[in-house]
């Protein structure tokens, strides 16, 4: 959902566009090096790494040097232009995926597998090792209330072919994420409250794993790792290629944005977390505070509501009767479910073939740092104050170019909460909302101005993190937690330790926040442990 929150921010300042893993044998599976001791003992010569190529569908391997190294390597955000991988391999198929893998367990690469490459910070991508991108496995079949998908297709194309057909499957509305990285660590969207989590709509899915293999997972087979495949987080137990979703029917769909004075700020938050999170399942909304560094702040509201004008505009009146006031400024209209989807991701002007960054598009890459929260009951009055006063601070602050911060807040509730923390992997299931602090600015901006947007996001975080249930969004990587395991994963991150030992015990697959294995199927101690 973070194309439309920087849309918020930076085009005018104010609330004018909306948010945003066959059979498994793993007892024979040789024992392989955890790839965070890389300490390789051979090396890939270039005839390797050709014959990798040759081997691919696409024939499309890039390595420094080469033209075309430079965009192969590019993440969505340019703060990851450094990142040098020995390798970024195009994946047409799923013996494309197989082929990479056991590339990189016969070196002991690093390995990453990347869809949108939209990681907060950069996992998605790593130095001197080898990149699967599946970018390139993007088709799309329908069964009966069922889709298809490559793992490798953008939220926007998803979109658009569901939209083809009359149905949907709920998801964010940031345009060039993908849908492999999204549903793998839940997936909070903008209908989710009707139809749950992205991946709750999960029912199958292909995953290569560490031992090169291809297992389907979903409810009857394979269902501890389907079951982690639910929310456990993307990169974790190796690498999806394919996933059958649930599609709901759904051709048009209400979209509603309102501005407020921001002399009535307080009574806005306040009213909109008593409303929103227990609004009837058929409406999603959300809020937005925030500034552009050295301006004045700002508050809106936005959502959508499945069902009629008359409808929505019902709810809205008792959100309105809550704050006491009419906004300033509002919008209620009903669109097609592609057009509500353009609407949200910022692409409303122009078709969907450019809603995505260049060259096949006109989207920017944009830069940002960002923390989360949940919570798990409304903010008190103190809460309150926090949010609002951290946002006026922004005036007085010199951010970089282009630059602006935000507290975003996203209803939860609904479908999402009616199911059991532990029936799948994603464990946030008692939230009435959560947040996402956000600043982001023009690339590259001045190293000045970076670090007090940095500042500013950290401590609006530790204002308000007290407030908040101690638990963080999986998607959203915070790399400044010390124990991200509690807050992204809480009672079932012993579980997805007990997959991740079936299925990659040697931690093929592994990131700085990567779920280990249980410490009795780790490798084995030795004298200096």
């Amino acid at each position: 959902m973070e194309q439309s929150r920087r849309s918020f921010l930076f085009s005018s300042g104010t609330v004018g566009a909306a948010l945003i893993a066959g059979q498994l044998a793993v007892s024979g599976a040789a024992r392989r090096t955890p790839a965070w001791l890389y300490r390789p003992d051979a090396t890939p010569s270039s005839a390797d790494w050709d014959a990798l190529r040759r081997s691919l569908s696409t024939h499309k391997l890039y390595r420094p040097g080469q033209s075309g190294y430079d965009f192969a390597k590019e993440l969505y955000s340019p703060q990851f232009d450094y990142l040098h991988p020995s390798g970024v391999a195009y994946c047409g198929r799923t013996a494309d995926v197989a082929a990479c893998v056991d590339f990189a367990a016969r070196f002991r690469l690093p390995v990453r597998a990347r869809s949108g490459g939209h990681s907060y910070n950069g996992w998605s991508s790593v130095n001197d090792g080898l990149v699967i991108d599946v970018s390139e496995m993007h088709s799309m079949s329908f069964g009966t209330d069922t889709v298809t998908v490559g793992t490798g297709i953008d939220l926007i194309n998803f979109y658009a072919g569901l939209a083809a057909k009359g149905k949907a499957v709920p998801g964010g509305s940031c345009p060039t994420v993908g849908i492999a990285g999204l549903a793998l660590g839940g997936g909070i969207g903008v209908v989710g409250r009707h139809f749950g989590l992205t991946s709750d709509n999960i029912r199958s899915l292909d995953i290569v794993i560490a031992d090169g293999s291809t297992v389907t997972c979903n409810s009857g087979s394979h269902s501890d790792l389907y079951w982690a495949s639910q929310g456990g987080g993307g990169g974790n137990f190796g690498v999806a290629t394919s996933m059958t979703f649930s599609t709901h029917d759904l051709r048009t769909i209400v979209v509603f944005f309102q501005s407020w004075p921001w002399s009535l700020a307080a009574h806005v938050v306040d009213a909109w977390q008593h409303w929103a999170p227990s609004a009837p399942d058929a409406l999603w909304a959300n809020m937005h505070v925030g500034a552009a560094f050295g301006g004045g702040p700002s508050i809106g509201t936005g959502g959508t509501y499945i069902g009629s004008v008359a409808g929505a505009h019902a709810q809205l009146d008792k959100f309105y009767g809550m704050v006491g006031h009419a906004p300033s400024s509002s919008s209620l209209v009903e669109h097609s479910y592609l057009s509500a989807m353009l609407l949200e991701a910022g692409c409303a002007t122009i078709p969907v073939h450019a809603c995505d960054t260049p060259p096949n598009g006109s989207l920017a890459r944009e830069p940002f740092y960002a923390r989360s929260d949940f919570f798990s009951k409304p903010l008190s009055s103190a809460g309150i104050k926090a949010v609002l006063s951290n946002v006026e601070r922004l005036r007085h602050i010199s951010g970089a170019t282009g630059g602006g911060g935000s507290i975003a807040f996203d209803a939860l509730g609904g479908a999402i909460n009616r199911v059991s923390p532990t029936a799948t992997a994603f464990v946030h299931r008692d939230s009435l909302f959560d947040i996402q602090y956000y600043t982001g600015w023009t690339w590259p901006g001045s190293a000045t101005g970076r670090s007090n947007q940095y500042k500013w996001l950290t401590s609006t975080y530790a204002d308000v993190h007290k407030y908040a249930n101690g638990q963080a969004y999986q998607n959203y990587p915070d790399p400044t937690l010390t124990d991200w395991q509690t807050a992204y994963y809480g009672v079932n991150y012993p579980r997805l330790q007990e997959v991740k030992a079936t299925y990659d015990p040697t931690q093929l697959f592994t990131f700085p926040q990567a779920i280990t294995p249980t410490p009795a199927d780790s490798e084995p101690c030795r004298d200096d442990c």
